[in-house]
């Protein structure tokens, strides 16, 4: 499988070619072009066409957010991860509110901010593992006429509830299965499974789930 293509935009230097190499580093992502200039991003997704942008929330004199739906509102159409320090609550729910597939944080671990990139381009939304518990008062799982969280909950074998536990601290396929003493594989069919029998769409939903349920992995 060919590397996800990523336009960078981070106004600092360094921070942005350390990242740019730890994330090319396995092979799975490729940095197509990177700026600290907000101005020039729009040029770069013309001549690159990329899979994703991830923008730095802090772009002077701009923001991410507000570069992105700049963006949206000129035509294109791709997942925008939002990079950041902030832990807010109001910058989490500013930044999915306005579209993005993702709030990552400048402290998560490289391999969990590549797992996020590519999960983020497949469709799904990702958040940093500290921000999980946030989107309990961000997102709504009651729906008319569903079976209850419970009754839910009792239709997931013991394993699944321990690895839907593992997913409510935001925890990625690979730190579960280590975890656990399992394969990578054996987790992302797990996953499926969860997802299927909690009527769910996407890891974060079910993190969310869990933080409700007050499931713990110790």
């Amino acid at each position: 499988m060919s590397a996800v293509r990523i336009i960078l935009a981070d106004d600092h230097t360094l921070f942005r070619k350390g990242l740019a190499e730890l994330l090319e580093r396995d092979g799975h992502i490729h940095i197509a072009a990177m700026t600290g200039d907000p101005y020039q991003v729009a040029a770069l997704l013309r001549e690159h066409s990329p899979d994703a942008v991830i923008l730095d929330l802090n772009l002077p004199p701009t923001d991410g957010i507000t570069l992105m739906q700049e963006l949206r509102a000129q035509g294109f159409v791709l997942p925008v991860l939002i990079l950041t320090v902030s832990e807010a609550d109001r910058d989490l729910a500013r930044a999915l509110r306005n579209g993005a597939k993702g709030y990552l944080l400048k402290s998560m671990e490289p391999d969990e901010v590549i797992e996020a990139i590519l999960r983020a381009v497949r469709g799904e939304t990702v958040v940093a593992p500290t921000m999980t518990a946030k989107l309990v008062r961000l997102l709504d799982h009651r729906s008319d006429g569903a079976q209850s969280h419970n009754d839910l909950l009792s239709t997931l074998t013991q394993r699944e509830r321990e690895i839907l536990a593992h997913l409510s601290r935001g925890e990625s396929n690979k730190a579960i299965a280590r975890a656990l003493d399992i394969s990578y594989d054996t987790v992302k069919l797990h996953v499926r499974h969860i997802l299927a029998k909690l009527n769910l769409t996407s890891r974060v939903e079910a993190a969310v789930f869990a933080v409700e349920q007050r499931l713990s992995p110790d």
